[in-house]
């Protein structure tokens, strides 16, 4: 896990991760959130709908990028503000997804930051793009 402070960050600074979407991460999202819609969860439907097998939750995609800021940048002295974020395409299981954050501001009297955040599968496609404020502590928590 990251601690990068305010002070030690700047702008154009990338932290990147991967991560493949498994069976089990479906089925503790679905456990977790209580959403049963049958694209998410059955096979046939997905099909029938025109996809190769059952699509991830949009969400359970979103929210690898609390993954981004919380461990990898900044890490530990983060607090997520808001989000903004358009999903592209879907994402199934199975996909190898790297989720990449750059900082594209910073904003010294509130001691917050911008990122620029994408999620891309296993043939480089765009699934997810946000944009990120992130309060980060200044000096590392207390």
């Amino acid at each position: 896990m990251n601690e990068y402070t305010y002070e030690e960050i700047e702008t154009g600074q990338k932290e990147s991760f991967e991560v493949t979407v498994t069976e089990e991460m479906m089925s503790s999202f679905c456990a977790i959130t209580g959403d049963v819609n049958p694209l998410h969860n059955d096979e046939d439907y997905a099909v029938s709908k025109g996809h190769p097998g059952k699509v991830v939750y949009g969400m359970l995609t979103a929210s690898l990028l609390s993954t981004l800021a919380g461990v990898y940048l900044p890490g530990k002295n983060s607090l997520i503000q808001e989000v903004k974020l358009k999903f592209s395409r879907p994402v199934y299981i199975g996909d190898t997804l790297t989720v990449e954050g750059v900082v594209d501001e910073k904003h010294d009297i509130y001691s917050l930051i911008i990122l620029k955040a994408v999620i891309r599968n296993q043939n480089n496609n765009i699934v997810c793009k946000a944009t990120m404020q992130v309060g980060v502590e200044e000096g590392g928590m207390a």
